[in-house]
């Protein structure tokens, strides 16, 4: 029984969701793999090498591979795939795009989102918009799985040594090609790797106000910004700080929560943070459901305190 993590990078370094999917490959017993799929990524190889608990590193590098397209990495992992029992992705957005393709290539059925690795053919997947949890049992001879990285500890980065073995990249399907890319850019640290964040709903009123209330807070504790669904809809703040179900899954270590009325979908995007604060002057408001801390006030008043206080 073996297991191959598909790892995240950007051709230099490996994304920190690949560590968390680690974790659950070794949970799901027998030896570990990484397939780092790029172009003119020895450095990720390198790193992903060093991970604690990985056996072998499959390198498979070429222009085909180069900016990650869904189609021909789909393509390099089901070249792979008969010498496996586990395939498993980070759900990002990346690892959502390829996971459904092998999947169907495969003729197995996806096990989406797993939070829980109970046995090597049994898992825990959050249904519901999070409010239940289901134990997932799979006959497939591959079991083809998402990791919800918030489910899972990071795996150390070094300490490993396993060996690289490098392979044949894969033709270019022909099926999509590269246009070219966004990148937002952000001094702070990345939502879902962050290790605090400060989070603003609705009731903040403006995007000015957004960023007259909440920028200060996150300034004096280092953290990212992120926003609830309702707040992003309304142009108050960006749409890649969203929090939640249609947005980003994190679990920092605090989460701040301010005019978050605590929707379903919001929660399931942040309820698996470590410490949870929220400030709210609804005292009825789910968010408190969830808090660790509760304070029943006005944000405009209590988040300028604590910014001072800090």
């Amino acid at each position: 029984m073996t297991a191959l993590v598909i790892a995240e990078h950007d051709n230099a370094l490996l994304k920190g969701a690949t560590l968390n999917t680690v974790t659950a490959a070794v949970a799901c017993g027998g030896d570990v793999h990484v397939l780092v799929a790029g172009h003119n990524a020895g450095a990720a190889a390198a790193a992903a090498a060093q991970i604690a608990g990985v056996t072998k590193v499959i390198h498979a590098d070429g222009p085909s591979l180069a900016q990650g397209l869904a189609e021909n990495v789909k393509a390099q992992v089901v070249s792979l795939a008969s010498s496996y029992s586990h395939i498993l992705f980070p759900a990002t957005a990346g690892g959502k795009n390829v996971a459904p393709r092998v999947a169907a290539r495969l003729d197995v059925a996806q096990i989406s989102d797993v939070t829980k690795v109970i046995s090597s053919d049994t898992f825990e997947r959050p249904i519901y918009a999070g409010n239940a949890m289901a134990t997932v049992q799979s006959a497939d001879a591959v079991k083809v799985l998402t990791v919800r990285t918030t489910g899972f500890d990071a795996a150390a980065a070094t300490g490993g040594s396993a060996a690289v073995t490098t392979v044949d990249a894969v033709a270019d399907s022909g099926l999509s090609t590269f246009q070219g890319s966004e990148i937002a850019k952000n001094d702070r640290p990345e939502l879902t790797a962050a290790k605090i964040i400060v989070s603003g709903g609705r009731a903040l009123g403006s995007s000015e106000k957004f960023n007259e209330v909440l920028t200060p807070l996150a300034d004096k504790l280092g953290a990212a910004l992120g926003a609830s669904r309702a707040a992003v809809d309304a142009g108050y703040a960006p749409n890649d700080w969203q929090v939640g179900q249609t947005g980003k899954i994190v679990a920092p270590q605090l989460y701040v929560a301010a005019g978050i009325s605590g929707a379903i979908q919001h929660l399931a995007g942040m309820k698996d943070s470590k410490v949870i604060v929220a400030i709210n002057k609804d005292p009825e408001a789910p968010i408190f459901q969830v808090a660790d801390y509760g304070l029943e006030a006005d944000l405009f008043a209590a988040v300028p305190a604590l910014t001072q206080a800090l």
